[in-house]
């Protein structure tokens, strides 16, 4: 956080680097040789005075003081913002090449990039690149889906499932029984599949998609 202690300290900090007073500073920049004052850093009824930021200008210029030596000089150290959580990331057909998720459907092994989820809850998310037409409109190729393999599936969600052939699928689920699942594309051009449950190897839900 920037306090009025900090920003008059850092023009203190200034000034002495080169050898200056306050008010020597004030008269090098050209402006009045009480603009720095230290009385005039508070009014008579206390309230705290802040320099403008032209002044602020004309003593870096005077000084050929960057902004930064300006906040560094003075101990204005911002701590800057972490960041971004991310999940792992994989293109679509090489996540069916095996060896990339473990027996719970988490992400595992090596090969995996990744990609920034500021809202990431950290509970096994991870993202596929799409490929393909299958979900057309709506994913594209390139798009990157964010998908959670804990989240509970319903009818009507937006699904990957992976099976023990190999196959990662990106589809809509339109219905799913102990014994099958049936898988819809959004692209009309591509009829459903049906698949024995015994062969899937995981289901996620599509929780977000990067375009």
């Amino acid at each position: 956080m920037l306090t009025h202690r900090d920003v008059w300290n850092a023009i203190d900090a200034l000034a002495d680097r080169h050898g200056l007073s306050a008010s020597g500073l004030a008269q090098l920049s050209g402006l009045d040789p009480t603009t720095f004052n230290k009385s005039k850093r508070v009014s008579k009824t206390g309230r705290e005075r802040w320099p403008t930021t032209e002044s602020i200008a004309k003593i870096l210029e005077a000084t050929s003081e960057s902004f930064d030596n300006f906040l560094l000089g003075g101990g204005l150290y911002f701590t800057p913002p972490p960041p971004s959580p991310s999940v792992p990331l994989l293109g679509l057909a090489q996540a069916g090449s095996g060896g990339f998720f473990d027996s719970a459907g988490f992400p595992a092994g090596q090969g995996w990039d990744e990609v920034p989820v500021p809202w990431v809850s950290g509970d096994g998310h991870y993202a596929l690149e799409v490929s393909g037409d299958s979900m057309l409109p709506v994913y594209r190729d390139g798009d990157i889906v964010v998908v959670s393999p804990t989240a509970q599936v319903r009818r009507g969600d937006r699904v990957v499932v992976r099976t023990r052939e190999g196959e990662v699928l990106i589809k809509v689920l339109y219905r799913q029984t102990a014994r099958t699942v049936e898988l819809h594309s959004l692209n009309p051009e591509h009829p459903p599949r049906l698949i024995d449950m015994a062969e899937v190897e995981g289901i996620g839900r599509i929780v977000a998609v990067s375009q």
